[in-house]
């Protein structure tokens, strides 16, 4: 099994770590650096990047966008010359990591989402100038612990962020304002909130199944009926074009982001 120092381990880099744990990956090639906390995890080795970047084969770096340039210049003096370096760093672009390195290694972009804290995550990774098959078929490994992977040019890793990397907020607005809705036809609120979040777990298992959502939908919405009615109102009030809307700014943002 190969050998990987999580550095950063706050939401993100602590999910994908509780997923290699809980996936069997032996906590003895397993290794954390956290210089703002004592994040070690039971089993897991823990310190400073000195002691626990030599030998590693991967490096998983979760920190903010703008601290990850400094410390991928430290990371740098202690990598083993074919070791990959992972950043979960929004924004930051291959480009961007290659040179904070300033050396020949392997790296992969990757945009992961929330749900990978409960194994149900998407992430998006580009690969860098010299990261071969073995390389990414390490990182895929790595990150298939919280989820699915999504190998994609870097191109198009600010869409991918619009739909994926931000989607989960716009299911919880949806959610949000559905148990509103059902409080205010009447509905206790513990109800509408059951209602609802099993509602969109049961939709989302049927999706998950392959059945295409235009088929889904009409499966439930017969002619004349209660959600051909609900159906409307929602393209009158354009629900669509505003998902759309979302979907794109996120982007936008993404791309600013990467210019910073």
């Amino acid at each position: 099994m190969s050998r990987v120092t999580v550095i950063g381990v706050g939401n993100m880099g602590g999910a994908i770590l509780d997923g290699l744990v809980a996936k069997g990956w032996p906590t003895s090639d397993l290794a954390t650096v956290d210089p703002a906390v004592d994040s070690a995890r039971s089993g897991v080795r823990h310190g400073t990047i000195e002691e626990m970047v030599p030998g590693a084969d991967a490096v998983l770096v979760a920190v903010k966008p703008d601290a990850i340039a400094g410390l991928l210049g430290q990371v740098a003096d202690h990598l083993d010359p074919d070791a990959v370096v992972i950043s979960v760093a929004a924004g930051v672009s291959v480009a961007t990591l290659e040179s904070a390195l300033g050396t020949a290694n392997p790296v992969a972009r990757v945009m992961p989402n929330t749900p990978a804290r409960v194994g149900r995550g998407v992430s998006i990774v580009s690969p860098g100038t010299h990261t071969g098959d073995d390389h990414l078929a390490l990182v895929r490994s790595l990150l298939e612990a919280v989820g699915i992977v999504e190998v994609l040019p870097e191109r198009l890793q600010d869409a991918a962020t619009g739909v994926s990397g931000s989607g989960p907020a716009y299911v919880f607005a949806m959610v949000d304002a559905m148990i509103e809705a059902g409080v205010q036809q009447g509905l206790p609120r513990p109800v509408a909130t059951r209602l609802t979040v099993q509602t969109f777990l049961g939709a989302s298992t049927m999706l998950d199944a392959g059945t295409h959502p235009v088929e889904l939908r009409e499966q439930v919405s017969s002619p004349g009926g209660t959600t051909v009615q609900g159906l409307r109102a929602l393209d009158r009030h354009g629900l669509r074009p505003a998902i759309a809307d979302a979907v794109e700014a996120a982007r936008q943002r993404s791309e600013e982001l990467g210019r910073s």
